[in-house]
């Protein structure tokens, strides 16, 4: 025999109801954007235009909190946000129908708006948004039906009726999740045209002899480690084949390049160290790779620009945009059009299939992503996504330096403190160390890769017991010490002193 539930099951069993809707309009909203191609899914739909949105104090925040996992947390925190007021919709259908469906209506409406609003919005985008919330609305409706007093039942509540309807809408949310990434297969054909490409391959993996310091990082970063910081919640998944590059603007020509083209071009190797303009002092938003592709410069000297024109405006496929100063892609620094990273396609996560790569500047003015379009421009005619964030409109790299080891445990007697130092284009010519605020000691560099790359340190310290605080500084090319004032990322980068706290037994 069914016996009636009590009021606070009852709640309990509404909010579960309106839950289970939610996820399944979600399911439904993924299997929609993957028959139409799209990737405004509801949550990526919400979540990109959130991150359009944020401030950037918040950014630092999330980054500082989360590192290269502020997206996971950014879907997670949206997820929560969602089945939290999907819950209070489903206690409130079954008081008043109405006010559930209107909150549930408006959820949908966010995603809706969202996908409809963003820079890369196609005319379609708002689909998978709208049949979610058709799919939650109807789920919400069937719960709150079996959970209202009904003739013949007293008003009893019955536990098997709403557990079978509970199973079968989770049993159908899952297949039609499954079924979401069998439909999306647009990943996949992007993958496989990534494995298919038979790149020019660099005359060598190898990093220059002797730029290894014992105890620091590896001077090169494997690709699976190298840090990623982007605006792109959903990777923009494009073809080499469909791939092509519209260079336009203040020029005498306009240039439209395939993938195909590049490759007929000279192509470069060359290492590159790119630092996020978010890195803390002592953060690992670092990272040193060997770039291949064409030389920017080649490109621009082509298409012939005004002479008054001092920038280039790149945009990625998402729609997020860098303003890069002019200078830096036509001087020596040899900036890239990259297609391959340490060897290998670059990975879809790093822009895949082109991304822009310029020595010596923060990604958040110059690495565009998932490039599609660079107009020549001048500063004074446009914003960049950042800066009207509240970041500087030119980045340029400051001098830095990091320890790796020791972390934070020694043992009495020699100890080998090692790490890197930065200033890309510029070149760093000498670190040092000091002990609880001692007489800075000169440590021993390694070799030179180039004044492109970060470059790497090592001093040995004779330590006695206690606890110690070790301190670094670098020095760049031409004398000058790094900025010992401590300031944070916003808006153009940190700094300050790294500092390690160590305890000797």
């Amino acid at each position: 025999m069914n016996e009636p539930q009590p009021a606070s099951r009852h709640q309990t069993l509404a909010a579960l109801g309106g839950v289970l809707s939610a996820l399944a309009g979600l399911a439904v909203g993924s299997v929609v954007a993957g028959i139409l191609g799209s990737r405004q899914t509801p949550v990526v739909a919400v979540g990109s235009a959130f991150i359009d949105r944020v401030p950037a104090w918040l950014k630092d925040l999330a980054i500082s909190l989360f590192g290269v996992h502020d997206k996971t947390a950014l879907r997670v925190g949206i997820l929560i946000v969602l089945l939290a007021l999907a819950a209070v919709a489903g206690i409130l259908a079954v008081r008043r129908w109405w006010a559930g469906a209107a909150l549930t209506a408006a959820l949908a409406g966010v995603g809706i708006v969202a996908a409809a609003t963003r820079p890369d919005s196609g005319q379609i985008d708002f689909v998978p948004s709208l049949a979610g919330g058709v799919a939650s609305l109807l789920l919400l409706r069937l719960f709150a039906n079996r959970l209202s007093t009904s003739t013949g039942t007293s008003g009893a509540v019955t536990r098997r009726g709403f557990l079978q309807l509970a199973a079968g809408v989770g049993i159908g949310t899952v297949a039609v999740g499954a079924g979401g990434q069998l439909v999306g297969g647009r990943r996949s054909a992007v993958k496989d045209a990534r494995l298919a490409l038979n790149l020019p391959k660099p005359p060598t993996l190898e990093p220059p002899a002797g730029v290894q310091a014992k105890g620091a990082t590896p001077w090169a970063t494997a690709n699976a480690d190298f840090y990623r910081i982007d605006t792109a919640l959903s990777v923009p998944l494009i073809k080499p084949s469909d791939w092509r590059l519209r260079i336009h603007g203040m020029v005498d020509k306009e240039l439209n390049l395939t993938y195909e083209d590049l490759l007929k071009r000279d192509i470069v190797h060359k290492w590159v160290t790119l630092t996020c303009v978010s890195n803390e002092v002592g953060g690992d938003l670092i990272g040193n790779a060997l770039w291949s592709g064409v030389l920017l410069k080649d490109l621009l000297a082509e298409a012939v620009p005004s002479p008054d024109a001092d920038a280039i405006q790149s945009r990625s496929q998402d729609g997020f945009t860098a303003g890069t100063p002019l200078s830096t892609l036509t001087d020596d620094r040899e900036s890239l059009l990259a297609f391959a990273m340490n060897g290998e396609p670059l990975p879809l996560e790093h822009g895949f299939p082109v991304r822009i790569v310029v020595p010596g500047l923060y990604g958040y003015v110059s690495a565009t992503k998932w490039l599609v379009d660079i107009e020549v421009t001048r500063f004074d005619l446009f914003d960049a996504y950042w800066t009207p964030r509240g970041w500087s409109e030119q980045g340029p790299i400051k001098l830095a330096s990091r320890i790796d080891v020791p972390r934070s445990k020694a043992e009495a007697g020699p100890v080998t403190v090692a790490g890197v130092a930065w200033d890309q284009h510029v070149g760093v010519s000498k670190v040092e160390v000091r002990v609880d605020g001692g007489p800075w000691q000169q440590a021993t560099l390694a070799a030179d890769g180039s004044i492109d790359t970060w470059r790497q340190w090592h001093w040995t310290w004779d330590a006695p017991r206690g606890n110690h605080v070790l301190q670094v500084r670098a020095f760049d090319a031409k004398g000058n010490a790094q900025i010992e004032a401590e300031a944070p990322p916003a808006p153009d980068g940190s700094t300050g002193l790294h500092s390690v706290d160590v305890r000797v037994s």
